[in-house]
């Protein structure tokens, strides 16, 4: 696949300001382009890309079009916009590892069998948010990525790289043999969050009803825990991991 299609104003704003897309074309209705120069506060996309005006049923139609021709799920088109780009390179561990040695990676997470995009999506933009430099992940069983998907991330993808990799026991082993601190979170953990000073750290978080997978808590040395305060003793993993980054990677 060499096209990706984007929905969410934010997220098409950050595309096509992105040096590293090539814009294949905005397809809009009248009023989804005012909306957008109105909130984005560019006004003249067409300098960038080619923009088709339709009206909102062929909007939708050549959306469900889109879809069907890159194996995305058709979903309703938000606010009458959207934007067709060539797919961003995918990275994988030689990049990190690169970017690990020469002092540039810092901050890493880790998910282990989140599949939910609207999840995946979720911690992407926290991550953007908290200067994460990259998103490890496994090619089997991740959340996969679409439209839907750019538009909850809200232009994270076009700054924070995902590193796919065949195994994660085996990337995760690599990375503590480099020094990397990676710090599983398991709600069964006895050990309470605690922030580390000067360290590469990787964050790993499994998936909301079975957490991490046997072969990644085998391999990962140390684990903490959330304690809950009140009644609900639980979080979604998007919650859980925006409450990580702020301990681990706040300034």
């Amino acid at each position: 696949m060499d096209r990706d299609i984007i929905f969410g104003i934010h997220s098409i704003k950050e595309a096509l300001e992105n040096p590293k897309r090539r814009l294949y074309g905005v397809f809009t209705t009248k009023e989804g382009l005012k909306e957008f120069s109105k909130k984005t506060g560019m006004s003249k996309i067409e300098d960038k890309c080619e923009v088709q005006i339709l009206d909102n049923h062929k909007l939708q139609d050549r959306a469900k079009a889109f879809c069907d021709d890159l194996g995305f799920n058709y979903q309703r088109v938000p606010s009458g916009i959207f934007l067709v780009v060539e797919s961003l390179v995918e990275k994988d561990l030689n990049y990190l590892f690169s970017e690990i040695d020469s002092g540039k990676a810092k901050k890493i997470i880790c998910l282990d069998q989140v599949s939910d995009a609207h999840n995946g999506a979720a911690i992407m933009r926290t991550a953007a948010f908290y200067g994460v430099d990259a998103i490890l992940i496994s090619t089997k069983g991740n959340f996969g990525r679409g439209p839907g998907f750019s538009r909850i991330a809200s232009g994270a993808v076009e700054y924070l790289p995902i590193v796919q990799c065949a195994s994660l026991p085996k990337a995760l082993s690599k990375l503590q043999e480099k020094g990397v601190v990676v710090i599983g979170f398991s709600e069964h953990s006895p050990e309470q969050l605690d922030g580390l000073n000067d360290a590469v750290v990787c964050l790993v978080f499994g998936a909301e009803d079975v957490g991490m997978s046997n072969a990644v808590s085998r391999v990962v040395k140390r684990t903490v825990s959330l304690v809950p305060q009140g009644p609900i003793k639980s979080l979604n993993v998007s919650v859980a991991a925006a409450v990580a980054m702020e301990k681990f990677f706040s300034k």
